[in-house]
């Protein structure tokens, strides 16, 4: 079970140094090393003379990771996922090298393994830790009982730019709700670092949400006070949740990468965070050094980021760190340095159990990943994610018992594969539940559920690794004929009781790579709906997407919209109840909706301009208000707020304070709602927003009944760093505080801060 199975009465420092001593520089460099282990199928029978040149190096790609397994130049390999397969690795690593140290199995579980959840901004709009922190911990589940010790995520990056692909990775635009989001995360992928546990790496640090101009991977040049109060938040709550790895960002921030900067890496993340874990490296991100003009070499590479505290380089090809040896022999870096980071990484594994415990229980894998509670509990993820935007006339839930005729209208309505959405792992496509069969399903045969296809969503074609083959990836065919599948819609929709309508973006449209320059409805998606309300026939607005999009005509003219994100493994399922009322959606937008691209970014904290009465001019030359606000979303119910207070109305600076609201459903059914409180500082040290997100809570309230919900702000939620003092700070002033249902709540009062 691993060489030192004998040392175990040691303590883990004492047995890290241990193996230190007896370590090579080259092994020392290999524990540094992680690679990606590329699926391509081997055989005796591949021809390689066959195969071009420019992709030879891929096919012969494991057999290169296998080797440097062979010699300890490894120590950590990705996407392994197959618990035979990643058992056959770790007996060459712990019974055929020297000495016996594991490897750690890493891969990218986002949003689940085999059971898909919503994506993470839909997770996030749940507004509830608590699902989030289950369906995390139902993932690294599932991950362990594939081989996998450790997931790329959460990504925590702020996002404010609705151009961005990765939006849909992370939490949305507010630190407060993606440091909730992020501690959360950790707590369900690591738990107590059992059996069932797999190691968190939040991601990336840091800024990397704030690329310029929403272009991924582009710089971003993001001011102290930015980073401080917006964007670290999210990573300081992860570490304080335990987080055991971080990873670092790929691009400039200011002008240094981060993978090779020693503010960012070192001063900020060990000496202010206190993060002890290691620091892993994106991508071919210490190659990147050289590309970005900042290192002279691969060996300069290496040397500049392990210096800047960088543990662990992860890359397919060539690793920069095995040139650390030389380096150190050359004078270019301490091995001491090289043994801090090697110890951390040691330190991992054995917080792991990997020593003692290295192998996965294959015959246990499939039962595990087929468990039905896990299906049952992304139903209900995706029942809370879901985002009623708008609902004129009570027009939603659907009459079931009236209803004869549903149309559904829409590729993406019959679509398994965007139903996941994007980075998805060991999905099973045929268990995927979309919106058409949830649909057919809840309604039974009591009702004629029919399908148009219609407008075609033209997308630029970009398979990756989680893309199986064998029709897994959904495209528009390039002979696909429009104004016949538009005009089929239409008449479909014009016979019907109800027209279903989903709109969107293609999973393989958002995400990594994914940015865009325009928010609006792909091909002739507007045109048909617009084709379909003309009809006469009631119009629902299902949005399947992972960022904001151009929804000006709908919102304008479609009396009820629901966002439903990339709903899951069981999406399906959760729609149809919702759209019946078997559930009533409660999920709140994690980010302000412009209008269009034109008004990004645009968040609700923003600071006040200096002529407050032309606030609403600020965006341009039309309406300065956002389509949709952030915290913005509706429910069956109706709710009333009332009695809004402090238990004190004045504290000394350094004191806490209870703050109250009752929270009333006054409609005629049990429903849930997201009490949200926001405060303003009128005057301090530095001038600051207009409103900010201070405390939330999920409740479900019975119709007719109250609910007290209180939330404490002490110095932890009125302190701000500023710019002033290059530091932290809590004023004497008053504070401003609302609380309601969305950011654009009224019910106010007032709390003094003294000295």
């Amino acid at each position: 079970m691993g060489r030192m199975t004998d040392a175990a009465p040691l303590s883990d420092a004492e047995r890290i140094d241990d193996l230190l001593s007896r370590m090579t520089l080259e092994e020392k460099a290999g524990q540094l090393t992680q690679f990606f282990y590329l699926k391509i199928e081997q055989s005796a029978e591949v021809d390689l003379d066959s195969i071009p040149e420019e992709y030879r190096a891929y096919v012969e790609q494991p057999a290169m990771v296998e080797a440097a397994i062979d010699r300890g130049a490894t120590g950590s390999v990705l996407f392994v996922t197959e618990p035979a397969l990643a058992n056959r690795l770790q007996r060459r690593a712990v019974e055929e090298t020297r000495l016996g140290i594991p490897l750690l199995f890493g891969s990218d579980v986002i949003h689940g393994m085999r059971t898909i959840f919503p994506v993470p901004i839909a997770l996030a709009a749940t507004w509830s830790p608590s699902t989030i922190e289950l369906a995390q911990a139902t993932a690294a589940r599932e991950a362990r009982a594939s081989g996998v010790h450790w997931t790329f995520a959460p990504m925590v990056d702020i996002t404010r730019d609705a151009r961005w692909g990765r939006i849909v990775e992370g939490a949305g635009e507010d630190p407060v709700l993606g440091a909730a989001a992020a501690a959360a995360a950790v707590r369900g992928f690591q738990g107590t670092l059992g059996l069932e546990n797999v190691l968190a790496g939040p991601k990336h640090f840091a800024g990397y949400g704030a690329a310029r101009g929403g272009r991924d991977y582009d710089d971003a040049e993001v001011s102290d006070s930015e980073l401080w109060n917006v964007y670290f938040p999210p990573f300081r709550a992860a570490i304080d949740a335990g987080a055991e790895n971080v990873m670092s960002a790929y691009m400039d921030l200011n002008g240094v990468p981060a993978s090779a900067n020693t503010w960012l890496l070192t001063d900020v993340l060990r000496r202010e965070m206190g993060f002890e874990g290691f620091v892993v490296s994106d991508a071919d991100a210490v190659r990147s050094l050289e590309t970005q003009h900042f290192a002279t070499d691969q060996a300069d590479a290496a040397v500049r980021a392990l210096s800047a505290g960088l543990d662990m380089e992860m890359c397919m090809f060539d690793p920069a760190s095995w040139r650390l040896p030389q380096a150190i022999r050359d004078g270019a870096i301490a091995e001491a340095t090289l043994d801090q980071a090697v110890g951390r990484v040691l330190r991992a594994k054995l917080r792991l159990g990997l020593f003692e415990n290295p192998y996965v229980e294959e015959s246990a894998a499939a039962r595990v990943l087929n468990d039905p509670s896990h299906r049952a509990r992304a139903r209900a993820a995706a029942e809370e994610s879901f985002v009623l935007l708008k609902n004129d006339g009570a027009t939603l839930p659907l009459d079931a018992e009236s209803l004869r005729s549903v149309a559904v209208i829409g590729q993406l309505a019959d679509s398994r594969r965007d139903t996941l959405g994007p980075w998805v792992g060991e999905h099973d496509i045929a268990e995927t539940v979309t919106i058409l069969d949830g649909l057919r399903r809840r309604l039974g045969g009591a009702v004629r559920v029919e399908h148009e296809a219609g407008a075609g969503i033209p997308e630029r074609v970009f398979p990756s690794m989680f893309d199986h083959g064998d029709g897994d990836l959904e495209i528009t065919p390039s002979d696909y004929d429009d104004d016949a599948a538009i005009g089929s819609a239409v008449a479909l929709a014009a016979q019907s009781d109800v027209a279903i309508v989903v709109v969107g973006q293609r999973q393989n449209q958002i995400g990594e790579r994914s940015s865009v320059s325009s928010l609006r409805l792909g091909g002739r998606q507007e045109e048909q709906l617009q084709r379909i309300a003309a009809t006469g026939t009631p119009v629902v607005l299902l949005v399947m997407a992972g960022r904001p999009l151009d929804l000006r005509w709908a919102d304008a003219h479609v009396p009820a919209i629901l966002e439903v994100w990339y709903p899951g493994t069981a999406g399906g399922d959760a729609v149809a109840a919702t759209l019946i009322g078997d559930v009533s959606p409660a999920g709140r937008l994690p980010f302000t909706w412009p209008r269009h691209e034109g008004q990004v970014p645009m968040v609700y904290s923003h600071n006040r301009t200096f002529k407050p009465d032309e606030q609403n001019a600020r965006y341009f030359d039309e309406e300065g208000s956002p389509l949709y606000p952030f915290g913005h979303g509706l429910s069956y119910g109706q709710f009333e707020y009332a009695d809004l207070r402090v238990d004190r109305s004045s504290v000394a600076v350094g004191e806490s304070v209870t703050v109250s609201v009752a929270v009333t459903n006054v409609s005629d059914r049990p429903a849930g709602d997201v009490v949200q409180l926001y405060i303003h500082q009128r005057s301090g040290t530095s001038s600051r927003p207009i409103k900010e997100l201070k405390g939330f809570e999920r409740v479900h309230v019975p119709a007719g009944e109250t609910a007290q919900v209180s939330f404490v702000l002490g110095p932890s939620e009125l302190r701000y760093w500023s710019a002033a003092t290059r530091g932290y700070v809590q004023d004497a002033t008053t504070i401003d505080l609302w609380a309601g249902g969305s950011s654009t709540a009224t019910l106010t009062t007032q709390l003094e801060i003294t000295p």
